[in-house]
């Protein structure tokens, strides 16, 4: 097996006992994105000579025993919507092509105090507005398992760079899905904190009530791995939550036993792929053998979660991109038009994708003067139904299971005509994004040569519970 092809947790445990170096595994993930990039696409920009040099210094670290943490010589993926100090940072957008951040997200600079080696910036949905990753100016990441499908969105780099092996792990980020989604359809593993877990700080606003920064891994051991880095309070950002950081590494030997598990029956309806709902059965049914209490609840008001969401993130989105202008950020279109009317139009129209431009449009036009009422405060009161549903939920469950998806990875380009379609794809994430909770997806096998997952989903601020529980079904699956 190929350095790059191994857990972070293993190679982390190889780094400590000097089995292998940091300059081998980068170099080992430097070759594979060199054989594999032209077709996987996963990265916007990669940068192999600042990653050798950060491998180096790595090597040092660990050499002496001084400063290092688990994350001291792994490879890293960033997505191309956190901030990085000296390296662009483009969002998958045209606006953004040529920008350079001057400073590095809270969770880039813990992860890099860490001595994580950082290989580059991934592709993603332009903005993080997309579930397919088809929707950046460098074209599609392909799905990695198998090429002729998507790799999920938006975090989609994020996820085939890890399956790939051109990153051994990776940091995304999760409006309505944008982790767990891409992580499912690759067959890699991803979680979403809880809202307020991981600072904000540094990453490019889609939607600020909804946007959460999280971790893709090769497995659960991984994202743990990356969570005890990243988590905990900043004074940089207003919404980061000041509560205890525990050892999340420490949670995933508990076992199952005992644990309240419950399945939603809304999300088990007809529209999930029978092959879906068939392999995340078998993993529910050897939970149940292992002890855990399997027990139906209800969400009643899920059926109204991706109407509510895409109002929500649309209307926020107008607001956050009405600063991209071609005066005061990203880059202008026109040239030097004494018209500054249509230097706003054409710039904005050249700038933005198509998909980017909806959803303004669509979220200005929910603000407006007339339909506020009728739309965006219906919709944040179906936020606060779904949020109280799950609060009822849990007083029966420890934490819930469900699809993540309701259909298996699809083909490029299937859905990018039907708007609609593409949304639905989002159906069973978007709800935790509204409420703030914490969610999971692992891998729990494979339909059809593609693989599945299976989403868990805890209390607030209860990750420990969602990666043991993660855990055990990663495990069951191997």
């Amino acid at each position: 097996m190929e350095l790059c092809d191994r857990s972070a947790f293993e190679l982390s445990e190889m780094l400590k006992k000097g089995d292998v170096s940091s300059r081998q595994i980068t170099e080992s993930a430097l070759k594979r994105a060199d054989d594999k990039e032209r077709t996987f696409n996963a990265f916007i920009t990669l940068s192999p000579e600042a990653a050798l040099r950060q491998a180096d210094e790595a090597d040092k670290r660990l050499l002496t025993g001084e400063g290092i943490s688990p994350l001291t010589g792994i490879p890293i993926a960033i997505k191309d919507n956190i901030c990085t100090r000296g390296i662009r940072t483009t969002c998958g957008s045209n606006i953004l092509k040529d920008f350079v951040p001057t400073y590095s997200a809270t969770a880039v600079q813990r992860v890099l105090n860490a001595g994580a080696v950082l290989i580059g910036k991934t592709n993603m949905d332009e903005f993080g507005m997309g579930s397919s990753t088809e929707n950046s100016f460098i074209g599609p990441t392909r799905n990695p398992v198998d090429t002729t499908c998507v790799s999920g969105g938006s975090s989609g780099g994020s996820a085939a760079a890890v399956a790939a092996g051109e990153s051994i792990i990776s940091l995304g980020t999760d409006t309505g899905g944008s982790i767990r989604l891409p992580a499912a359809f690759c067959g890699v593993a991803g979680i979403k904190p809880t809202y307020g877990r991981v600072s904000r700080y540094g990453l490019i606003s889609y939607a600020s009530s909804l946007d959460q920064i999280g971790a893709i891994g090769r497995t659960v051991e991984d994202c743990a791995m990356m969570l005890n880095c990243i988590c905990g309070h900043d004074r940089m950002d207003t919404t980061s939550a000041d509560v205890e950081r525990p050892d999340f590494l420490r949670s995933l030997d508990k076992g199952v036993k005992g644990v309240r598990i419950g399945l939603p029956r809304e999300y088990f309806v007809e529209g999930l792929d029978q092959r879906v709902k068939d392999r995340i059965m078998e993993v529910v049914n050897l939970l149940a053998k292992e002890g855990a209490e399997i027990i139906e609840v209800s969400l009643p008001h899920a059926e109204y979660a991706v109407s509510a969401y895409y109002l929500i993130a649309t209307a926020e989105a107008s607001s956050n991109l009405a600063r991209y202008d071609g005066v005061r950020y990203g880059r202008r279109y026109g040239g030097d038009n004494p018209d500054l009317v249509n230097m706003y139009e054409v710039t904005r129209s050249e700038g933005f994708g198509r998909e980017v431009k909806r959803r303004i449009m669509l979220g200005s036009y929910v603000l407006s003067a007339g339909y506020y009422d009728a739309y965006y405060l219906k919709a944040q009161k179906a936020r606060t139904l779904i949020k109280e549903d799950f609060d009822r939920a849990f007083e029966k469950a420890d934490c819930l299971i469900t699809p993540v998806s309701p259909c298996l990875p699809f083909k490029l380009g299937e859905k990018m005509s039907d708007p609609l379609q593409m949304y639905l794809v989002d159906i069973y994430t978007v709800s935790l994004n509204l409420a703030g909770l914490p969610g999971m997806s692992v891998n729990c096998g494979a339909a059809d040569g593609l693989p599945v997952g299976i989403q868990i989903i805890g209390k607030a601020f209860d990750e420990m519970e969602v990666l043991n529980v993660g855990c055990a079904c990663e495990r069951m699956v191997k």
